[in-house]
């Protein structure tokens, strides 16, 4: 029973469809699972076991995803009745009293959410070590991040407790992970998956939600069933042209696809993830596309762009302390946050109106710079990160200089973060492993709007390398 953990979610979908497995049976078999490997990973911090089994028991048998079971990353997306810290000890208490709109999307897909998964403190770091709920460890090997900030998610679809868990990126969070761990993760463009029914747009547009998988079928048929404009929706990225699923059938035209092995802000990028980088542009060329190195013209430099994204992060990310102070009229507690996220809310609260709004247009200027870019290519394709896995305490969070664990987290992912500023599609694919035996992801960018291309080449690329048949150390899968 244990190799149907091994499945993707489409395929153990149709065994329940089949009646060779009840979706009950498969939502035990995960949270058998979980209770077996999670003591070794710390990925899911809040079970909802009862939950799970309720549900079972009244799936919609008729929904795509009936019966399957998925995991939760613990900010942003709300299920009702259970609590949701955004890895806070100052929010450890809180209960949702709502469903998400995205979760609501989920559960009429068919999912049955038995968890919500560990996350750094309000998302702010690339790894997944809060304060108070502990590091989250790679199955690959446990000394080792699996990467932020959806690290809990990426670490238990990695070691199959289940085929697919919810996260979000705000700065590179569902690539990051997805890179560290062997699996495909897609940021969607600006828009295209719901944030309601309580936020319009996170962190000025930064923030996009979707999951994390190991099957590029199961990413675009679940952001089928997911995205579409609420009615008070800001963004209104281009309507898809078809079903992103059955794209995946269809002929894939010779792709444009400019490349670039260095980051485009300047800083190393480790060998093994220039190497992949190379693979990567070895195996497009042999699917037929023209490749060409293009580094992207910047019309910032570094410092400037650190300056523009860390102020709409301040801002954005601790706006629930500033919230809580405009409310109680009181300072936030310092000492229920971490330094960074005192760091952060101390630098917003000294940003003017003025400064706000001169990083908010840099923001759009970099991103019509860049996208101007794409006019000439349909994928731009670069490392996903600048350094493997890296060992747990890489970023080290300190009190007197808490916004040097930022720059830390730069020099591990120097990448991620311009698409979340231009909105586009940009995608982590798993083509590499090195001689550690640990992933190495790249990343592939398209068009404002245009995740069918990058479905249709990742789709390309997976039936060429085959990373499913990657399995961690720590995996339920037993051989």
């Amino acid at each position: 029973m244990n190799t149907i953990l091994r499945l993707d979610a489409t395929a153990q979908a149709a065994l329940i469809r089949k009646g060779e497995i009840s979706a009950l049976e498969l939502v035990n078999l995960s949270i058998d699972a979980i209770e077996e490997l999670n003591p070794q990973l710390n990925a899911v911090i809040t079970p909802m076991y009862d939950e799970a089994r309720t549900a079972a028991e009244n799936v919609d048998k008729n929904a795509p995803f009936a019966g399957v079971p998925m995991l939760l990353k613990d900010g942003i997306a709300a299920y009702k009745g259970v609590r949701m810290t955004s890895g806070s000890g100052l929010f450890q208490n809180f209960v949702a009293q709502y469903d998400s709109e995205l979760v609501v999307r989920f559960k009429n897909a068919g999912f049955i959410v038995i968890g919500k998964t560990n996350m750094p403190e309000f998302g702010l770091m690339p790894v997944t070590e809060p304060h108070t709920f502990g590091a989250t460890r790679n199955p690959w090997n446990t000394d080792l991040t699996p990467g932020g900030s959806s690290g809990g998610s990426a670490a238990a679809v990695a070691a199959r407790i289940v085929s697919v868990a919810h996260g979000n990126d705000g700065g590179g969070s569902i690539r990051i992970p997805a890179s560290c761990c062997g699996l495909f993760g897609l940021k969607p463009t600006r828009g295209r998956n719901p944030l309601g029914p309580n936020f319009s747009e996170l962190i000025s547009g930064l923030v996009a939600e979707h999951v994390l998988t190991r099957s590029v079928r199961d990413s675009a048929a679940i952001l089928d069933l997911t995205e579409g404009n609420e009615i008070d929706s800001i963004y209104y990225p281009p309507p898809k042209s078809e079903s992103y699923l059955e794209a995946l059938s269809e002929p894939v035209r010779k792709l444009k696809i400019g490349y670039c092995l260095d980051t485009p802000m300047g800083g190393n990028v480790h060998d093994d993830c220039r190497k992949a980088t190379v693979e990567a542009v070895e195996l497009c060329q042999s699917l037929g596309h023209e490749v060409f190195e293009m580094p992207l013209k910047m019309p910032f430099n570094g410092r400037q762009i650190g300056e523009i994204f860390t102020t709409l992060w301040a801002a954005g990310a601790t706006s629930a302390l500033a919230m809580m102070k405009k409310m109680t009229g009181k300072e936030p507690p310092k000492t229920m946050v971490e330094p960074l996220t005192w760091g952060l809310y101390q630098l917003s609260q000294q940003v003017n109106a003025a400064d706000y709004e001169l990083a908010r247009l840099g923001m759009h200027k970099l991103a019509r710079s860049i996208m101007t870019q794409f006019v000439e290519i349909d994928v731009w394709l670069s490392p996903a990160l600048a350094l493997p896995p890296v060992p747990i305490g890489f970023i080290q969070q300190n009190a007197d200089n808490p916004l040097a664990a930022m720059k830390k987290a730069s020099e591990f992912s120097p990448m991620t973060a311009i698409f979340n500023i231009t909105g586009q599609p940009a995608a982590s694919v798993p083509t590499f492993w090195n001689g550690d035996n640990l992933p190495i992801g790249v990343q592939i960018v398209s068009k404002f709007g245009d995740e069918t291309t990058l479905f249709q080449l990742a789709y390309q690329m997976e039936k060429v390398v085959k990373w499913e048949e990657r399995v961690p150390a720590i995996c339920a899968f037993k051989n």
